[in-house]
């Protein structure tokens, strides 16, 4: 039962993710590795939220992988509070470390409104998944146990609590 909360909290993150950035063609996020290897999704999930504090279009267009993570990583920090726990050349990698990713993303949802929708859970139902879990017992689960699921997220940031910092 833990492995499977742990994997509906994840889905209800990649909902929240794939939501908040569905307007940058750019951006299409499906997991908690590869999908951030190049930076764009990092600097969408910030820009989605916060459009004020940098152009979108100079960020995508103009760096490189590596300096779109610091640039991602430097507003989230400089504006969200949220320490640089990652290093860009860690992450623009063939394969990130997922936990390492989610642990970032959590941090961000902290911060960052939180709303998810019904149908951005449904989306990400329907993405193709390498798990252990039939697709029977997420949808399962999810009906009963959405609001538990929700609460794990934010026990989860909870944990990361100690490496976010408000800004002042």
């Amino acid at each position: 039962m833990a492995g499977l909360q742990q994997t509906n909290s994840e889905m209800i993150l990649l909902s929240w993710v794939r939501q908040s950035t569905r307007n940058y063609p750019q951006v299409n996020v499906t997991n908690f590795t590869t999908s951030w290897s190049d930076g764009l999704a990092f600097n969408a999930l910030l820009h989605s939220h916060r459009p004020d504090l940098f152009d979108w279009n100079a960020v995508a267009s103009q760096q490189s992988p590596v300096q779109r993570l610091d640039h991602a990583f430097n507003i989230a920090r400089q504006h969200l509070g949220i320490e640089k726990l990652l290093d860009p050349e860690d992450v623009a990698t063939a394969c990130p470390d997922k936990k390492s990713i989610l642990m970032y993303v959590t941090s961000l949802f902290q911060v960052l409104p939180q709303q998810v929708t019904m149908e951005a859970i449904r989306e990400v139902e329907m993405l193709p998944r390498h798990s252990r879990v039939t697709r029977e017992e997420h949808i399962e689960v999810h009906e009963q146990h959405f609001s538990q699921e929700v609460s794990f997220i934010f026990l989860l940031s909870s944990c990361c609590s100690k490496v976010v910092s408000l800004p002042t």
